[in-house]
Formats: C-alpha cells, sequence, structure tokens
C-alpha cells in the first residue's frame, strides 16, 4: 500500500513539473508574438510618406524574413511543449512501471499465484471407537468411490456413460455432478461402494470417461450392527447449522461427515481427522486443468469408551428377547461401575442400525422412526425417558423418613390394605389390597409395602411447618433427582420431583388443580403422582446408595493418537455427598439386601448364581396403558462395583418380568471381573419400520440431517 502511494505521489509532481514547464513556453512565445506587431506599427509611422513608393526587391526580401522568423519562432516552442508533453507522459508511465516491477512485485505475484492455483480439502478418515477391552465398535470401512469433476455436467455422453455403467438414474447422475457443496473445484462424488469391476472398467476406458476419477475413501462401519446404537450413535454429511457452530478447533467444510449423535456427536471434534489438500491449476473458467501437489488426510484419534461389548451384547440381546417376545412394548437398560461411574452398558430396545444413516435416509423412513406405533426406536431411552420411578423410589423416601426420625428399625405399622391416614374420604390402597398385617421398617422394604410410606409421608407433610413443605424433595435430589447427570451424551432430560411452587407454576392456569395437596405428598413417596425419573439417574442413585457417593456417569475412558499415546483420559468426578448418616444408609442397604434374598419371586432368581446383590422392585401405573416394570439393584453386596436399573414400558411387574432380566445382565457383568465372561459377538439388527410408502430399506441417498431424534 505505501509503495503505491509513494509511485502514485512521484506520478503527480511529474505532471505538475510538465504542466509548469507547459505554461512557461507558452507564456516566451506570446510575448515574442507581442513584441513582432509593435514593431511593425512604428515602421509605418516613421520616415515613410504619404504616397506609396515602388517595392524594390530589397524591400520585399527583408519584409518576407521577419515574417518567416516569427512563424518558425512560433513552431519551435510548440514543438518544445509537445516533447515536454511526451516526456511527461512517459516519465509518469515509467514511475508507474517501477512500481509496479520492483516496488510492488511482490504483491502482484502472489495474487497472480492465487489466481493460478486452487487448493481444496480431501475428507479424513475418522478415528476408530472401541469398547474397555479393545473392541472395535466402529471402524472405517473402505469403499471404492467414483468422482468426477464439475464440467462432467456438460459432457451427456459421459453422464449417460456412468448411468448405465452404475445404474444410476441419469438425472441423479447429473444432479449429482452439479453439487457443489463441497466446493467448486472439488471432484463430486457420484457412487459410493462401487462394483471393483465397475471401477475397473472406468479405468480401462479413460477417454470414455474424460473428467472421471476413481478413488479408495473411507466410510463408517459398524461391525455389530445395533449393538450400542444409541451409545455409538451415527454420522452424516455437514449442515449449514453444524458449518456455523463448529466446536473451538473443528475445521469443518461442507461435504465432511460430522457425527450427529451419542459418542460420534459428542466427541466429533477428537475423532475427525484432518483435512488432505489438492493444489489444482484451474483456467479462468475454473476448470481444473493439473493437479499440482496433494496431501493425504490424517486419521483422527481413537476413543476408548467404558463400555463393555460383552455385557452390552448381553443386555441389548436380553431386552431385544424380551420385548419381541411379547414382555412390554420397549425398555432401557443401564449398568454403571459403582467405583468410577463409568458406564458398562447402556441398551435399549426397540433399536436402529446406525450403518443405516450414512449418506443419510428419506423422509418417509425419517418419519416411520418417529411414530407411536414403532416405538421411537431412535430414542435413547436410557438417558431421555422419563418414567414414574414406582417403588424403586421408596429407596431414598425411605432414607429420607430415617434420617428425620419419622421411621426407624424397631417401629412397625399396621397395613390392612386401605390406607386412610388424610381422612376416610380419601383412602388409598397398598398394592396388597388382604394387607400385610403387622410391619417393620425393613420388611415394609422387602414386600414394598405401600401403606409403611404412606405414613412416612403423612409424617413429613403433619411437620411441614417445622421442617419446610419440600423436605422430602430436597433429600431425594441429593441422590441426583431432578437434574441432568451431565453424562457425555446429549438429550439427556432431567425429570421431575414434585413440590408446592412446581404445581403452583405448572397448573398457574388452572388455579383449581395449583394447590399442593395431601395426597401430593402420599402419591410421591412411592414413586406415584407427578415422579418423573430416568434410568440413569436411578442407576446412579443406587450406586450412591452402595457407595455414599453420588458419581458422574461417563463413557469416555481415553483418548489415543494415531501414535497409540493416550492424549485424553476421564478422571472419576464425585458431584455430591448425599448428608446421610452412614448407620442410616446401612439400615436401608440392609433392606434392600433382603429383597434379593428374602422376596420369593427375586431371590429365585438372584439366589441361582455364586455373588448376593441388594434390590428393589417397582411396578409403576401409567394412565392409558399397562404397568410398567422396575427393577434397581447393585452387587455384589458386600463389596460393590455395578449398579443397575431396567425399566419395561408395559412390562407388567417390576419382580416378575424385570427380575430375571435384571439377574441375567448383572451377571455378565459380574463376570468381567475375573475374566470368566465367555460372550460371542455377533451381529444385532434394528427393530424394522415401515414408511408410509412401505419400503423397509433405508439405504436410500435422499438425507434429513437437519431433523433431530
Amino acid at each position: 500500500m505505501l509503495s503505491a502511494i509513494l509511485t502514485t505521489i512521484a506520478a503527480l509532481i511529474v505532471l505538475g513539473v510538465l504542466a509548469v514547464v507547459i505554461f512557461r513556453v507558452r507564456s516566451q512565445s506570446s510575448q515574442s508574438r507581442t513584441r513582432d506587431r509593435m514593431q511593425v506599427k512604428s515602421v509605418t509611422s516613421v520616415g515613410i510618406s504619404a504616397q506609396t513608393p515602388k517595392t524594390s526587391s530589397s524591400s520585399g526580401s527583408a519584409a518576407s524574413f521577419g515574417g518567416a522568423s516569427a512563424s518558425g519562432e512560433g513552431l519551435r516552442n510548440r514543438f518544445i511543449a509537445v516533447g515536454v508533453l511526451a516526456a511527461g507522459v512517459f516519465s509518469a508511465l515509467g514511475v508507474r512501471l517501477f512500481g509496479l516491477q520492483i516496488l510492488e512485485s511482490a504483491t502482484y505475484s502472489e495474487e497472480a499465484q492465487a489466481n493460478l492455483y486452487t487448493t481444496v480439502s480431501t475428507p479424513a478418515p475418522r478415528g476408530v471407537i472401541y469398547d474397555s477391552q479393545g473392541v472395535a465398535l466402529v471402524t472405517n470401512r473402505q469403499v471404492q468411490t467414483v468422482l468426477a469433476d464439475s464440467e462432467v455436467a456438460d459432457n451427456t455422453d459421459v453422464l449417460l456413460r456412468l448411468s448405465a455403467l452404475l445404474g444410476i438414474p441419469y438425472e441423479v447422475v447429473r444432479s449429482r455432478v452439479l453439487d457443489s457443496s463441497s466446493g467448486a473445484q472439488s471432484q463430486r462424488v457420484v457412487a459410493s461402494d462401487v462394483k471393483l469391476r465397475d471401477i475397473a472398467y472406468i479405468s480401462e476406458h479413460r477417454d470414455a470417461f474424460p473428467g472421471v476419477t476413481t478413488q479408495v475413501r473411507t466410510t463408517r462401519s459398524y461391525p455389530y450392527g445395533a449393538l450400542a446404537a444409541h451409545v455409538l450413535g451415527y454420522t452424516g454429511t455437514a449442515s449449514e447449522d453444524d458449518l456455523n457452530n463448529a466446536a473451538e478447533g473443528r475445521d469443518i467444510q461442507s461435504g465432511d461427515a460430522v457425527g450427529k449423535s451419542g459418542v460420534e456427536q459428542t466427541y466429533d471434534a477428537l475423532i475427525a481427522g484432518d483435512h488432505g489438500q489438492r493444489i489444482l491449476v484451474t483456467d479462468a473458467s475454473g476448470v481444473v486443468q493439473q493437479v499440482v501437489a496433494e496431501t493425504d488426510p490424517t486419521k483422527g484419534n481413537d476413543v476408548y469408551l467404558t463400555i463393555d461389548a460383552r455385557v452390552q451384547h448381553v443386555a441389548d440381546v436380553a431386552l431385544q428377547e424380551a420385548v419381541s417376545g411379547g414382555t412390554g412394548t420397549a425398555a432401557a437398560c443401564v449398568v454403571i461401575d459403582v467405583q468410577t461411574g463409568g458406564i458398562v452398558a447402556m441398551s435399549n430396545y426397540p433399536t436402529y442400525e446406525p450403518e443405516r444413516f450414512i449418506g443419510g435416509i428419506s423422509q418417509d423412513t425419517w418419519d416411520a422412526y418417529q411414530t407411536e406405533e414403532s416405538h421411537y426406536p431412535l430414542m435413547n431411552r436410557a438417558i431421555a425417558g422419563t418414567y414414574p420411578a414406582a417403588s424403586c423410589f421408596k429407596a431414598f423416601t425411605g432414607l429420607a423418613g430415617l434420617t428425620y426420625g419419622f421411621a426407624d428399625t424397631s417401629r412397625t405399622w399396621n397395613c390392612t390394605g386401605t390406607w386412610t391416614g388424610f381422612g376416610d374420604e380419601f383412602p388409598q390402597n397398598c398394592w396388597l389390597e388382604t394387607g400385610h398385617g403387622a410391619i417393620t421398617f425393613r420388611e415394609g422394604v422387602i414386600e414394598s409395602c405401600d401403606t409403611v410410606f404412606y405414613e412416612i409421608a403423612k409424617d413429613f407433610y403433619d411437620a411441614r411447618g417445622t421442617i419446610g413443605n419440600e423436605a422430602m424433595q430436597d433429600f431425594i435430589k441429593e441422590f441426583g433427582y431432578a437434574a441432568s447427570t451431565n453424562i457425555d451424551l446429549s438429550g439427556e432430560a432431567e425429570g421431575r420431583i414434585p413440590t408446592p411452587q412446581w404445581k403452583q407454576e405448572y397448573f398457574k392456569d388452572v388455579p383449581e388443580e395449583a394447590q399442593w395437596l395431601p395426597g401430593d405428598m402420599s402419591n410421591m413417596v412411592i414413586g406415584q403422582g407427578y415422579v418423573l425419573v430416568t434410568p440413569i439417574q436411578v442407576a446412579r442413585a443406587y450406586a450412591a446408595v452402595a457407595t455414599g457417593k453420588l458419581l458422574r456417569p461417563h463413557l469416555l475412558k481415553e483418548v489415543r493418537n494415531s501414535l497409540g499415546e493416550t492424549v485424553l483420559s476421564f478422571e472419576t468426578i464425585e458431584d455430591y455427598h448425599p448428608d446421610v448418616d452412614p448407620s442410616l444408609l446401612a439400615v436401608m442397604q440392609d433392606a434392600l439386601h433382603g429383597v434379593a434374598t428374602e422376596n420369593a419371586s427375586v431371590s429365585a432368581d438372584f439366589g441361582q448364581y455364586s455373588w448376593s446383590a441388594a434390590a428393589k422392585t417397582g411396578t409403576a401405573e401409567v394412565a392409558g396403558k399397562q404397568d410398567m416394570a422396575w427393577f434397581s439393584c447393585y452387587a455384589p453386596y458386600e463389596e460393590p462395583r455395578f449398579a443397575l436399573a431396567l425399566c419395561l414400558e408395559e412390562g407388567g411387574s417390576g419382580s416378575t418380568t424385570g427380575s430375571p432380566i435384571a439377574a441375567r445382565i448383572m451377571d455378565a457383568a459380574i463376570q468381567t471381573l475375573d475374566g470368566s465372561l465367555n460372550e460371542e459377538l455377533t451381529v444385532l439388527s434394528a427393530t424394522e419400520v415401515n414408511s408410509s410408502s412401505g419400503n423397509t430399506d433405508n439405504s436410500d441417498n435422499t438425507s434429513n440431517e437437519d431433523s433431530e431424534e
């Protein structure tokens, strides 16, 4: 910029000097002509008679010489002016040329190079996702890809040949070649996963396919099908929102594959590699003339999860067998390591196959996944499904009663099957309509007697003047309810623990429903009413009962770079230490142990194994649907390592349907401790859904990337 300014100033100075010189020359020429005119007038008035004399040859010669002299002088001045003008113009041009060639040559050279060369990016392979034992759950599969330069769109013959060879409609081929989402000069993907014989044909007939090349690229592969689908997630082509909201340090370009859900999304910046580059020579119209240089892309980091693929396989198969066999309509299960917070298994059914989503799915297929008839296979129920907690909640409301002195190991209650503690006009029933008779707190937990907990709720309600309206709720929240667990997955629900303030705000448009009633307490104490929890909240809370610590659940174990070096690892985080007296916690632990060893149906399922557990059953009532089964436990009882939460939508009784499934999955987790688990990993199938067109194949390429689960 400075050199351009100096050059311009120099040119202006030259032009200024030129103007001054021209003005001076023209001024001198004018004065000369004026003197000549004055001399002629003086001659006519001196020594000349009135009679005109005869002109002699000498006098005529003198007059002629004087006129020629004046004319020559003027002409000479004009030539000088023109010469000065020309010199000035050429001087100005010379100054400008000096600036262009010397002072600014580097700048213009760089701009010329930029116009000559174009740099385009090539996609990088994503990192591999492993389980905790090094089993690859998501890999990259090499595929043969047919690419075309943009100008091929104008070559009808080549498009027709590609259409016939690849079996793709002509208009589809042309639209893919016209797609500039990956960059104006980037090669366009015509087809992926092409047969080797078709690749060979193109290679052998280059003259028939000008502008068409073949390349080996990578795409995501899920070797075990639907195994851990909701944990792993899937990838898709970057949308405009992805481009505009890229994470710090993440270079997303048009056409890139990005994580859309699960771990693929959470750790997208770590899994994604670094782009390669192709430096191209293009002509004025942007047509590629030559590839000057090419840099290979760099593969992304490998991610190791806390998931154990063998336990995950047991859980996935167990839920699939249960639901497809008629037990419930959907299910979710979470197994957590109580010492680290690592998720050992997270299973959902119905499920899907992530590989089918690569490249996008049709709108019809996407809509089919969002129907009530399909039971929402894309939904990660383990973290996003909210349900009444049912009797699994009694471990925490019971601890609240022990802490506030409304229950102890010596007190007994009388269960007749019907409880009228808030008045005869407001009767509430125990699940056992004939009643349990005289019953202690421990027995109340083992038999899940509702009357015992109704009495605890009444004591809290009656004492609200001294302990506050939300004493029980505040205690329960210490175990992580009504809040996100902050697991490293998106889409987590917070659930709900109802309070008088919540009810007032929720029913603000229906004032008659907004009042906090005694029945709200007695419903909440048994995990019904307005209570909503997620399976991961329940698993985490039972882990806290086992250890006294509320740990943050997580899926990431560590990240390794291409050299195999660990560059990131997850450290255990204790989010909270519930304020519970250890002796009271031991009372509840003993009661839960009694469920696994003394409850008739549960002990039959758990008694067949060499380890012991602490457990709680639950049967939730949901309006308009069949009862939902819950089962929660941790094991081994003496030295807890794993906690589990299982729910079966419309699955019936937790002790009947949930107990055997939970025992089977927990046994798999326990066997990992001594290496005795021998579970063969097989390819799991997705839940079939029918689109409006009746098509169950999800492999088409009409993408719907902006949709959310």
